[in-house]
């Protein structure tokens, strides 16, 4: 813990932005259980703890709960949402079902200026109950458009009934940075170079001495991060990159990034292994067992690298923490999102053990990570690409044929976004090829072919996203190039779903 925030996540769908949004004011934040263990948090000597929004009611016997007296004993207290409601109701405030629930945007007025914080403010609300009665010895600071307590405080404690982390909040991270600088003292020293510093050295005091480590490369960022990371804190000869040919990478993709892996200095390997991964995946449609059947083609393709490396102690993957989030439930009772092949542990035969350096980092912090690792611009800021590649782009069952048609069309997308200037503009764009024909006229004659979806969306971090609004000329140009000149196309459209309700991906 680098004398940072600790946020404790009572299972909100935001809580991953709180702490995201700190490491922005560029301090140490990290994500813990609600019911973590009071010494381990002591231990950690925060700067400060926040709670985190929820579903449940305090009211319900169910809830997760815990006491915030101890907590404030620790270090200065923020309750968001249902950490302001838990706190109202330890503190003997009263907490009762809203008569008019407040979801989505809201008013607030404050009763006293906060930083540039304007005292009638557009906040972003989620809930069902509201405090009724503030606690003795708490002051009001805010109230919302149906005069409901807004935000509370006391010596110890803020409590904001709104989120301040969404983006839809005014000036949120503006309140953020009140607490955290102004309620706990923390320092800001979560930068790029300290980030690299301290992994560096945790890597080093991780691995020992004369261990040697397999570093999985899938032509992504991530990947290319960790290889680089891992090769400046121990040595290229410690460090064996090994990148997959999947069959599923883009068209090219597997010469031209293996090119550049090069040319950055790692020790990389290049092993085809096409025909095993489309071997495996033959008939299969699910989309959640195509990405397992990937994991663990990837795992047996490993094991026989090994044979041909080695002395093997340790495995290295680009695993993030949107990864980490969407696989596992911080709480164990919410619905997973989706599995990523690369979360979830090694199986005991591998006899390896696991490292994944960038566990805990969002995208944009591991491309600053990057920056200062040396490696360009242009390989850093390289769309997305998932590790089950084009597999999880086809809707339905991966055949050669369709990857075919799929790289083809992907490839005039990314190239025409690129001439015209929007690449880098974009979060992430791709294009998706469905299991659906439809009826189409090429050359007056009837043809019976496949439609596909083109998806481009902008965001920060990847845990919330949006669709990029196209100039509908360009729209035009790419559909007439990719039906045109794509055999087995015959239809494009646009996906114009924002996350949420969609993933980025759309298996």
């Amino acid at each position: 813990m680098q004398s940072g925030i600790l946020v404790l996540d009572f299972g909100s769908q935001y809580t991953q932005l709180i702490a995201r949004r700190l490491r922005e004011l560029n301090v140490y934040s990290e994500l813990l259980l609600f019911d973590e263990d009071l010494e381990k948090i002591r231990a950690k000597k925060p700067k400060g703890i926040i709670l985190s929004g929820g579903p449940s009611s305090v009211s319900d016997p169910n809830a997760p709960k815990r006491d915030v007296k101890e907590l404030a004993e620790i270090a200065p207290v923020l309750g968001v949402c249902y950490g302001m409601q838990l706190i109202s109701d330890q503190y003997g405030g009263k907490v009762v079902p809203a008569d008019r629930r407040e979801y989505g945007l809201n008013k607030v007025k404050w009763l006293q200026s906060i930083r540039d914080v304007p005292l009638e403010q557009d906040v972003w609300m989620s809930h069902g109950d509201v405090v009724e009665k503030i606690p003795e010895g708490f002051e009001l600071m805010a109230t919302s458009s149906f005069d409901h307590p807004a935000a509370i405080k006391n010596d110890r404690i803020w409590a904001f009934q709104f989120h301040p982390e969404v983006s839809h909040t005014e000036k949120g991270i503006d309140l953020l940075r009140a607490f955290t600088f102004e309620v706990c003292k923390a320092e800001a020293h979560w930068k790029a170079d300290h980030i690299a510093d301290i992994l560096i050295e945790d890597l080093r005091n991780q691995v020992p001495e004369n261990d040697h480590v397999l570093c999985a490369l899938s032509g992504g960022v991530d990947s290319t991060v960790v290889g680089t990371l891992l090769t400046k804190a121990l040595g290229a000869k410690r460090v064996s990159c090994v990148f997959v040919d999947t069959g599923l990478l883009r068209k090219n993709e597997f010469n031209d990034v293996l090119k550049v892996y090069r040319e950055l200095g790692l020790n990389v390997i290049g092993i085809d292994a096409s025909d095993t991964f489309l071997e495996r995946l033959k008939g299969v449609e699910d989309p959640e067992r195509k990405r397992k059947i990937i994991g663990h083609t990837f795992i047996d393709v490993f094991k026989d690298a090994i044979k041909d490396i080695g002395d093997v102690h340790w495995l290295a993957q680009g695993t993030l923490y949107p990864d980490v989030i969407e696989s596992v439930s911080p709480r164990g009772t919410s619905v997973t999102i989706k599995s990523h092949h690369n979360v979830g542990g090694l199986p005991e035969d591998l006899d390896l053990k696991l490292i994944e350096p960038l566990r805990e980092l969002f995208k944009d912090e591991v491309r600053e990570l990057g920056a200062q690792l040396g490696i360009p611009r242009p390989v850093l800021w390289r769309h997305p690409f998932p590790g089950p590649g084009l597999g999880i782009r086809i809707m339905g069952a991966v055949n050669k044929e369709d990857l075919h048609i799929l790289k083809e069309a992907d490839s005039i997308y990314v190239q025409a976004l690129k001439s015209h200037g929007l690449y880098d503009q974009i979060w992430q764009a791709f294009a998706v090829l469905l299991p659906v024909k439809t009826v189409g006229v090429q050359g007056d004659a009837r043809t019976y072919d496949r439609v596909l979806a083109l998806r481009a969306v902008t965001s920060k971090d990847g845990m919330t996203a949006d669709w990029f609004d196209f100039p509908a000329e360009f729209l035009r140009d790419v559909s007439n190039r990719i039906t045109n000149e794509v055999r087995g196309i015959n239809r494009v459209v646009y996906d114009v779903t924002s996350k949420p309700p969609g993933t980025i991906e759309w298996e």
